[in-house]
Order: C-alpha cells, then structure tokens, then sequence
C-alpha cells in the first residue's frame, strides 16, 4: 500500500528537490521528476530515478504528458531563476506556455503574482498542488530561540528591524529578507537571491557587532510554493557575511534538514531564532 497518489516533483536548484524525492521514497510513494533545465543539475540525479526534463518554455507539453501518465499531484521544490517574459518568448514555448503567458501579462512582473497564476492554471487543468513541506513532514521553524546561542539586546532589536523590513518588502512583492545591523538597514532581497544579498553585505559591515538576516513570507503569497528557506549554507554565507545571527519567521521558513542546521549555527557560532508576527509590534 502507497502513502498516496503517484507525485510529480517540479525539481528546480538546491537540496529541496531531494528532500522531497527522499521523503516518497520514505513513504512507499510514487513519483517522477521533472527536472527544470538550466535550474536543476541532471548530474545529481541518479539514471535510476525516475526522471523526465524539460525547460520552462515546454512547461505546457510537460503539463500534458503528465496528464497522460495519470499525474495530478506535484509538488513545486527549489529555487528558480525565473527569466523576464521577452527572454521566456524567445525560447519558442509550446501553444499552452504562450497562452498562459499572453494572459497574465504584467502579472508577471512580481515572482509572487507569477507563482500565483501558475498555481491557479494548474488547478484550472485539475492538478493538485502539494507543499514540500506537506510531503516531507516537519521541516517549518519553530518560534523562539532554536539553537544554543541567544541574541542579546542589539541583537534582538536588529532581529525585529529585519523583521519589519522584511515583510514591508515580501507585501510588495519584492523579496523575502532583509539585513540590518545596529539599526542600519544594510540589504534588501530583490531578484538577486538571499545569497548574492549576503554576499554584497560583506563589504558593507560597519565596526562592532556582526548584522543579522531575517528571512519572511510574503503576506499574500500561496504557501504551498516558495516559501522562504534556510538550509547549512544559508548560515555560511551570512558567517562569510561577518553576521552573527539569522531570523527566520516562524510557521512560515522551510529549514533544509533542521538538524543540520541547528548544528550548523551553533558550530559557527551564530544565534538563529524563529520569529512570530508580534515580534513586529514589540518595541526595539
């Protein structure tokens, strides 16, 4: 007996894809994945997986064949690179991908809008959509302190500051995480990613205490797609950074492979704390 209907996992870059392969296998669950050209790394995934590939042009055609094979449970795992709508013409898409670009149009624009409209064209054609942490169980931050290490008064206040930044900008649709130190609003997360965000902060650290990052939903955004994550190399980049501490909201951050992470921040001497939305009331 399964642990439910076959799934298809829309693999883009990262360990998340994998997570979420692991936990079918865990469960007796059968899957395929369709693994996202020049997103995801062929190289990784074993010829024994069961695997189809396409690129975001043909994301039509993948669509039908899934269709096909009676799969109508996937789960969107990974980050994705996601070109502007010229370049996404250029690449000749299917009928059904120009379609569906055609008709969202500036929607587009936002990563979040875009997600959006992907989820209810899929829905439209009688997908179900899965969270990769539905599939994979237990994965989403706690509140509170979750390491060993507890941030002290600074380190509290830049936590809420970052927390504040970071849901202003996730309401416009702009990014999900914001660097502050000692009051200083060092970077906000636009397209770039959290990760060359923090590498741009290296050269911008002020003298004393290290800045933190605080990573956020976005308020109007479907929680099955794009959650916030922070996996081990998310704390060594805000380390590289010279940061001493990472936020993450709470209920609402993936944390890739939990226990390594914890492990990780301790290691490395860094504070990570899950952060509820009364911390945006309290007082620095």
């Amino acid at each position: 007996m399964t642990a439910g209907p076959p799934l298809a996992i829309i693999a883009g870059g990262g360990d998340l894809p994998h997570r979420v392969m692991r936990a079918c296998q865990a469960q007796g669950r059968p899957f395929l994945v369709v693994g996202l050209e020049g997103q995801a790394d062929p190289a990784q995934w074993p010829a024994e997986i069961p695997q189809v590939w396409t690129r975001l042009g043909r994301a039509g055609e993948a669509a039908e064949r899934l269709l096909a094979r009676e799969i109508h449970h996937l789960c969107m795992a990974g980050w994705v690179r996601r070109p502007s709508l010229t370049s996404l013409m250029s690449l000749w898409p299917d009928w059904r991908t120009a379609a569906f670009l055609a008709r969202v149009g500036a929607q587009a624009l936002g990563d979040d809008s875009l997600l959006r409209a992907i989820v209810r064209e899929l829905e439209h054609h009688g997908f179900v959509v899965e969270a990769p942490h539905s599939v994979i169980g237990g994965e989403v931050a706690g509140a509170g302190v979750l390491g060993c290490i507890e941030p002290d008064e600074q380190g509290w206040r830049d936590l809420r500051h970052a927390f504040r930044l970071a849901r202003a900008i996730g309401a416009m649709d702009v990014g999900q995480g914001a660097v502050v130190q000692q009051g200083l609003t060092l970077a906000l997360e636009a397209i770039e990613g959290t990760d060359a965000m923090l590498e741009r902060c290296a050269g911008l650290a002020r003298e004393g205490g290290g800045g933190v990052l605080v990573k956020a939903c976005k308020p109007q955004q479907d929680r099955r797609v794009d959650l916030p994550a922070v996996g081990p190399r998310t704390l060594d980049n805000a380390r590289a950074a010279g940061l001493r501490g990472v936020g993450v909201e709470a209920g609402a951050t993936l944390l890739i492979d939990p226990e390594a992470v914890r492990a990780r921040a301790d290691a490395l001497g860094l504070f990570l704390v899950g952060l509820t939305p009364a911390d945006v009331e309290m007082l620095p």
